[in-house]
């Protein structure tokens, strides 16, 4: 079990057990975007801003945190802020290069996130990528892109540009960089003042891109609004910032490659909820992302577990 350092509160979980069940409410957010009528953008917005306002409280109310908020140095608020922005590029990104390239190309670029991770956390944070990790992230990645193209049968795909490829592919640059800055600042930074930074800063960001494309911020019916509030609760709250949590105790590459899990939950969601049968190469693809997470947490962990003893 591991130390209550961020939350305080009377529960202990293991990063690993806390990491899976964040991706499993992340998961959900395909099944609540498909669901809403908003744009993907507005969507995004009000998901990071309920999201900011539940988790805030924590940050400015509780003593322990409101001490460490105002102990936050300029240089880790900055960076906090730039993944804040870095998130949103993310959502902004992706979101768009659906509309100028196939599904398939690009679900597939967006989640090569893992290989820029494992770049980086070599780089920039020391940490060290074995051949176990390499093959975890090669498996996932391989099963990703097979989910990719299993769905893209289901449904026309649209002529690939290099514009939306690109798009994608900025997709997967701003998220790693969001997991690298969360497990940089996340070693000296408690939970809630960390988490509020960055989701203050993506919505601000997000405000602008809304404003840009000329969605109107207003005007939702009820029901669009309580879909707002549950994708804040659940790949807000509870996917994101859960995540962030696991950021403190998990290597970042680790976390990365447990993501892609995200398909797969989402996958079996859209079954249950939506009767959206999934092909066999969809679920072939599912299980060998599933064998590849595998290895790079559960199997990576055993083998430091063992070095360490």
């Amino acid at each position: 079990m591991y130390p209550r350092s961020d939350l305080d509160f009377d529960v202990q979980v293991t990063p690993v057990a806390a990491l899976a069940f964040a991706i499993v409410a992340a998961s959900t957010s395909a099944i609540l975007v498909r669901w809403s009528q908003a744009p993907s953008s507005v969507a995004a917005l009000y998901r990071v801003v309920f999201t900011t306002l539940l988790i805030a409280p924590f940050a400015l109310l509780r003593s322990r945190d409101r001490a460490d908020f105002a102990r936050l140095s300029a240089r880790d608020t900055g960076f906090a802020a730039i993944a804040g922005v870095a998130l949103a590029i993310h959502f902004a990104a992706w979101f768009e290069s659906l509309n100028h390239t196939s599904v398939a190309a690009s679900v597939t670029l967006v989640q090569t996130q893992p290989i820029f991770v494992a770049i980086g956390a070599a780089l920039l944070l020391g940490e060290r990528v074995d051949r176990v990790t390499v093959i975890g992230i090669l498996v996932a990645i391989v099963g990703a892109a097979a989910m990719s193209f299993g769905d893209a049968g289901q449904a026309p795909i649209s002529d690939t540009t290099l514009y939306g490829n690109s798009l994608a592919m900025l997709g997967a640059i701003t998220v790693a960089g969001y997991v690298l800055a969360g497990r940089s600042i996340r070693q000296r930074v408690s939970l809630f003042p960390y988490v509020t930074v960055v989701y203050t800063a993506c919505a601000l960001t997000l405000v602008a891109i809304v404003g840009a494309q000329g969605h109107a911020f207003l005007g939702y019916p009820g029901r669009e609004w309580l879909l707002f509030l549950a994708m804040a609760i659940g790949p807000g709250v509870l996917g994101h910032t859960i995540v962030n949590w696991v950021l403190k105790h998990l290597e970042s590459v680790v976390v990365s490659v447990a993501w892609l899990g995200e398909p797969v939950g989402a996958t079996v969601l859209a079954f249950v909820l939506l009767s959206e049968v999934p092909d066999a190469v969809t679920i072939g693809g599912g299980l060998v992302v599933l064998a590849g997470i595998y290895v790079t947490t559960v199997k990576r962990e055993r083998q430091q577990d063992d070095t360490a003893e």
